[in-house]
């Protein structure tokens, strides 16, 4: 008798020929591109290296399109922001020791934004491998150490026969909620050596689901269908998890207002009646939240910038739902489901009663007016006129990406994103330099639409060589710094901290002399004229540069007392 377990596809005649006759002059390099196409990659990211170099030749020989950047940490940034649009896992390809190591930075913004990365770096011969010191070019006594408290999952290969598994195993590990950045080492000589094994022609692999427990979910339905006063938190994993849909369902359904986290933007209409926006960082949203009797937080860990600061302090229950175990009740007890967002959120709405609360619109019009009149008492008019210009500038559904910087501080809390997986920036892990390198990868991944990247004069210097990436390629990527000569946010910081600020001024050049000379048009705006110069560099085909000399101010925080 025959089990459906013990069927196996047999291949067919051509199949046993190719695989017994695979064609000559192949590397362990081929082996690594064949199996990223099998499993569905078509683009990849990076920069070569002496010991990757069988890895880019393979390259030549491959249907793989090949997106080359001038820094290692500049190409992670591009593959995080691919992974993000797309969803799918992004291949980098870099080599070994400092060009591995230059991309940490990338890789832990990653990993904090769960974006699914699979980086492949090449690694000393083989012989070098376990931790004796050999003298090697780019020898680390454990290169794969200075990863693994960086990255989801680790992989080191030490054969051919490896690879097409490895590079697999990875590839799921990527794709598996949370979703997030992946290492895999292999030696040169591997890369280099000629091979035998037949090419692979599979790879399909299907990332594991994960579904909530439904005694918790039926306990979370419970709470919410019976609470007085309920509120909702939506994290960036709704947004990972295409959730926004299912999130507007529950909230309608049991008329709770909704507030979406930094990394959560546009999970919920902005302008929707029971829409708290993104006010995270303003105590009158603090205070609102921590007077909620049932809150519902899906897709965040209530991090620093989400709690505003640590000061949030729940009096009601906490249901969290979060695919990653570490965050699960990290800051606060709740009802812990450890489920995907949008597998959570589908029980929670076959489960939950709905409720009647007419008086729930009237009081998200009133803290957000409470919020109004906050700001509006700072002065703080040309930061909020600098903003709406560039969001009347940037067409509907065209994605942006945010360095760290005061106006993307203010977009955190006051940008409408208009839809999700639209904004982005860097404020999972926090490093300069991500803007305008990230934009770049999601002009690849979708070149229809124009992409906006806006960086600090302090950030934009992180990433400048990437103009060069930006006009070889021709992406659609416009550009906009804002120069307020030095370290805005640090300045700021350290002069109400210490009355005075130190190492936070810079010598910049001419932003816009320095574009044209890598090809790239330029233009000098003002706050008057930013969104006809923005809306005018959006709207041409290929990169530009849009700078805008101004030094914005922060709102005032209200978490220090």
């Amino acid at each position: 008798m025959t089990h459906d377990h013990d069927l196996v596809l047999r291949p067919t005649a051509a199949q046993t020929e190719a695989a017994l006759h695979p064609p000559s002059g192949r590397t362990g390099g081929d082996l690594v591109v064949e199996t990223l196409a099998g499993l569905g990659a078509a683009t990849v990211f990076g920069l070569p290296g002496q010991h990757a170099l069988g890895l880019f030749d393979a390259l030549r020989r491959s249907g793989l399109r090949y997106i080359g950047l001038r820094v290692e940490n500049n190409a992670g940034f591009a593959a995080d922001a691919y992974g993000r649009i797309t969803g799918e896992a992004a291949p980098l390809l870099l080599s070994t020791g400092p060009g591995a190591l230059t991309s940490l930075a990338a890789l832990h913004e990653a990993r904090a934004a769960s974006a699914p990365v699979l980086a492949i770096t090449s690694q000393v011969p083989t012989a070098g491998l376990g931790g004796g010191r050999h003298g090697y070019l780019h020898e680390l006594p454990d290169q794969a150490a200075s990863f693994r408290g960086v990255v989801k999952s680790v992989h080191t290969v030490r054969t051919q026969s490896q690879i097409p598994s490895a590079i697999a195993e990875a590839w799921t590990s990527a794709l598996t909620v949370p979703h997030g950045p992946v290492w895999v080492e292999i030696p040169s000589d591997v890369l280099l050596s000629e091979t035998t094994i037949p090419v692979v022609t599979g790879g399909d692999t299907l990332p594991e689901e994960l579904p909530p427990r439904p005694e918790l979910t039926a306990v979370a339905a419970d709470l919410l269908s019976r609470a007085a006063r309920p509120a909702i938190v939506a994290g960036g994993g709704v947004v990972r998890a295409d959730a926004s849909k299912k999130l507007r369902q529950l909230a309608e359904r049991l008329r709770a207002p909704v507030v979406t986290t930094f990394g959560g933007k546009g999970a919920f209409p902005w302008t929707h009646p029971l829409s708290l926006q993104s006010w995270l960082e303003d105590r009158h949203m603090t205070d609102f939240l921590e007077d909620a009797d049932v809150l519902l937080v899906v897709g965040s860990g209530l991090g620093e910038l989400s709690s505003n600061y640590h000061t949030f302090r729940p009096r009601g229950r906490v249901v969290q739902i979060e695919a990653d175990l570490g965050k699960l009740e990290s800051n606060h007890p709740a009802l812990g489901i450890h489920a995907d967002a949008r597998l959570a959120l589908q029980a929670l709405l076959e489960t939950v009663g709905e409720r009647t609360d007419p008086a729930a619109p009237e009081r998200v019009r009133d803290v957000l007016g409470k919020v109004r009149e906050r700001v509006a008492a700072q002065d703080l008019t040309l930061e909020q006129d600098v903003l709406a210009a560039v969001r009347k500038a940037l067409p509907s559904g065209a994605p942006s990406f945010w360095d760290m910087t005061i106006l993307a501080y203010w977009a955190w809390s006051a940008f409408d994103a208009e839809a999700p997986n639209t904004m982005h920036s860097a404020q999972g892990a926090g490093g300069l330099g991500y803007g305008f390198p990230a934009a770049l990868g999601a002009a690849v991944a979708d070149p229809t639409r124009p992409v906006l990247a806006v960086s600090g004069d302090g950030g934009a210097l992180y990433s400048v060589a990437e103009l060069a990436t930006a006009r070889q390629y021709d992406l659609n990527v416009t550009w906009l710094i804002v120069d307020d000569g030095g370290y805005g946010i640090l300045r700021e910081y350290m002069t109400d901290a210490f009355g005075h600020s130190t190492g936070t001024e810079l010598t910049g050049p001419d932003y816009v002399a320095l574009a044209e000379s890598f090809g790239v048009p330029g233009v000098r705006t003002s706050p008057e004229t930013l969104e006809a110069d923005l809306a005018e560099a959006l709207a041409a085909p290929g990169p530009s540069v849009v700078v805008l000399p101004a030094v914005l101010r922060m709102f005032a925080p209200t978490h220090l007392g």
